[in-house]
């Protein structure tokens, strides 16, 4: 049958239907701010009444009640990087008191199944709720089992993936504040620190030779290139006077709180004296310069604050103030250089300094290019406390292993989930075994048609059901776009490996593309393929007419999914999230893992393609899956041809061709390897003997003769036939 106008119909439906999806998918920001936009203080803090800003320190919110903290808000994603089904964090926030006990617990977002057997989503919600009064002073004591875990049943990673993201986030939270006693895992070993009885005094050569002085020295010439390089025309137009030889700034710095370094650069009055300037936790500094440009500039003298240098360690930055500083009269090395600027800078005990770990210190330089504008630039003095001054490190305590390591927890996560799953992936094990058996048997498998129609029927009832609708195990587009996404940004397993059966199919169809290319797939693990096939069975038994389109336009529509695909993976590579919204032109998500149970657009999408399959065997997998189009790319590369083929395929015989359930066999005999869905049809008329002109010719002669010709075996051509056991190929 020709295209109709019904048909046309059914496409501007389906285009339209689309653009309803398309508009029904938004996205926004992941930030604890915009989710605590969404909650009042009472959702998480019974009685709270606002939300204080977010910490810079560490991502979390204080939460004020009658104007006092009473516990921190946090986002597990800003703390945790578990993933759920869809490869993106499950977003929840949460709060957590001074006793590390969570008060209040909201589900804000996540890009799992809505709905997985029935379930709302209001019933996950609920259940992320009852976290609410953990203690994670216990958690964190025994390794984050000290609890219960409650699953519901259908959505059993996505809780676990909230309860590992739960725990873990508050532990870190509460370790990183200090609540409920609670102190941080040291990473790197015990704290080394630094020996205050050494005494021993040295020379200026023998200081400057073991690091305990540090030196920058800039010359005029460096520095205009410098600023030639930034491109500023007018910091370039005033460049500083002098040669360029001509010594800008020679700056150098001590550590002089540490005794043997104090005493020596100091002496021992001077030493005294810098102790009683000190506290304690206080460490001093003595930065010496001689050069046209100076360190300290004459600003401070307005503002009280030394605007050229700071103390940079690690995250943390120290500015000095006119009341942290003093000048120095000279120092007590007899050979050490003379210099203009001698000065003492006090590093106060809230800095949280650490002596024993390297710092810097950062110079400013500044040049006028207007009456009131400057250019700057910024110039790095490393310092390493030399380790003769330091204490052995001690050996390290035994501890108990912290769980709470990303990649430990990671790990144990999925090992927990393959674990719950092992009847499932015992199940789909015995498929991929069956399958395979099938594919290398496949003359002997496809001798008997009726055996062979009922037992693909059977397989593809079960992987609709078992695969599709019990496991969610349906291969997706999106699968492929995050693994593309993890590649440029740092490839881990820990994503793929959260759902087995997904991971374990992946593995399988890699194998399969090299045997038989995208068919093996296609045409038997899909559940959304399995369910076009099926119900197109059940139309055909109600005698709904089925359209064949016409070769020139059914030729010319196999390109769209590839269309489709490439602008996916285009989009993809701008922005994931935005490519996996128009992703919803697969209706894998709405037809089997949430079995249609969805906002109406999306539903009437599948409904609208699952139509069409009704006069169009496999319409959706013939031109629009951008999966199959993926697959079929690499399958190009397979090494074998398995489908058996006579010489007069095509010519003149076109059973096959007329029969085949996508159109995958060109009107001359050849099969597309990129359109076959390996659904072994053609074997099955390939040995036919009410349908196959060449078994018939053969049985005629058999008849006639009474015996098999010599050459001849029933079924197959003769041996030397050059295309015996081969596949004709586009």
């Amino acid at each position: 049958m020709v295209l109709t106008s019904a048909f046309r119909g059914w496409i501007s439906a389906l285009v339209m239907t689309l653009a309803a999806v398309f508009s029904a998918v938004g996205a926004e920001a992941d930030s604890l701010d915009s989710f605590l936009t969404e909650l009042t203080p009472a959702d998480l803090v019974p009685g709270a009444e606002a939300f204080g800003p977010v910490r810079s320190d560490v991502p979390v919110a204080p939460v004020l009640k009658a104007g006092e903290t009473v516990a921190y808000a946090f986002l597990t994603s800003d703390f945790v990087g578990t993933t759920g089904y869809s490869g993106k964090p499950i977003h929840v926030v949460a709060a957590i008191d001074t006793d590390a006990l969570l008060t209040g617990v909201k589900l804000v977002k996540h890009s799992e199944p809505i709905v997985l057997i029935g379930i709302p989503n209001a019933k996950m919600v609920k259940l992320t709720e009852s976290y609410a009064g953990l203690d994670l002073k216990a958690e964190a004591a025994a390794g984050g089992d000290a609890h219960d875990l409650d699953i519901i049943s259908g959505a059993t990673v996505t809780i676990m993936v909230i309860d590992d993201s739960l725990v873990r986030a508050g532990i870190k939270v509460a370790r990183a504040l200090g609540l409920g006693g609670l102190s941080p895992v040291q990473a790197d070993g015990p704290k080394r620190e630094v020996d205050m009885a050494r005494a021993e005094v040295a020379d200026w050569t023998a200081l400057a030779g073991d690091g305990s002085v540090r030196r920058m020295t800039l010359d005029v010439g460096q520095i205009n290139a410098v600023f030639e390089a930034t491109g500023d025309q007018r910091a370039i137009k005033r460049p500083e006077a002098g040669a360029p030889d001509d010594t800008f700034i020679d700056m150098q710095m001590a550590l002089v709180s540490v005794p043997s370094i104090g005493k020596s650069l100091l002496g021992e009055a001077e030493y005294r004296n810098l102790k009683a300037w000190l506290k304690e936790g206080e460490h001093a500094l003595l930065v010496m310069g001689r050069g046209s440009y100076s360190f300290k500039g004459s600003g401070y003298v307005r503002g009280g604050i030394f605007d050229r240098i700071q103390l940079i360690q690690g995250d943390a930055s120290v500015r000095f103030f006119d009341k942290q500083h003093k000048r120095l009269g000279g120092l007590a090395t007899g050979d050490s250089p003379s210099f203009g600027e001698l000065d003492l800078f006090k590093i106060p005990a809230d800095a949280e300094f650490d002596p024993a770990e390297p710092f810097r210190l950062q110079l400013l330089v500044q040049r006028s290019v207007g009456a009131l504008e400057r250019a700057f630039l910024t110039f790095d003095l490393g310092y390493k406390l030399p380790e003769q001054y330091l204490l052995p490190a001690a050996p390290a305590p035994k501890m108990v292993a912290d769980d709470t390591g990303e990649a430990a927890a990671k790990a144990a996560l999925w090992q927990r989930i393959w674990k719950d799953r092992t009847l499932e992936i015992g199940g789909l094990g015995v498929m991929l075994l069956v399958l395979t058996g099938v594919f290398f048997f496949q003359f002997q498998a496809t001798a008997n048609a009726r055996v062979f129609y009922w037992f693909r029927i059977g397989y593809l009832t079960v992987t609709l059901v078992f695969l599709g609708w019990y496991a969610n195990a349906q291969l997706s587009v999106v699968n492929l776009m995050a693994l593309a996404g993890s590649l440029r940004s740092g490839f881990s397993w820990d994503a793929f490996l959260l759902d087995p059966l997904v991971f374990i199919q992946w593995f399988a169809v890699a194998a399969a593309l090299l045997f038989w290319g995208r068919g093996a797939y296609c045409g038997w693990l899909c559940p959304f393929g399995a369910l076009q096939e099926l119900t197109n069975k059940i139309a055909r038994a109600a005698r709904v007419p089925q359209i064949t389109l016409p070769w020139s336009l059914h030729e010319r529509l196999w390109p769209a999914k590839y269309m489709i695909f490439l602008g996916l993976f285009g989009v993809s590579m701008v922005s994931v999230p935005l490519a996996e919204t128009y992703a919803e032109v697969e209706p894998f998500k709405t037809a089997i893992i949430l079995k249609f149970v969805r906002d109406w657009p999306f539903v009437v999408f599948a409904l609208v393609l699952l139509g069409l399959g009704l006069f169009v065997e496999r319409f959706y997998c013939r031109y629009l899956c951008p999966l199959g189009a993926a697959l079929a790319i690499p399958a190009r590369v397979r090494m074998f041809d398995w489908l058996r083929r006579y010489k007069e395929c095509g010519s003149p015989c076109q059973t096959c061709a007329n029969e085949c359930p996508v159109q995958a066999i060109h009107p001359t005999g050849e099969i597309n390897p990129n359109e076959c869905v390996d659904c072994l049809h053609c074997q099955v008329l390939y040995q036919s003997e009410t349908k196959c002109p060449v078994v018939i010719k053969q049985l005629k002669r058999r008849a006639k003769t009474g015996s098999p010709a010599p050459d001849v075996v029933l079924g197959q051509p003769p041996a030397n036939h050059p295309n015996a056991n081969r596949t004709k190929v586009s």
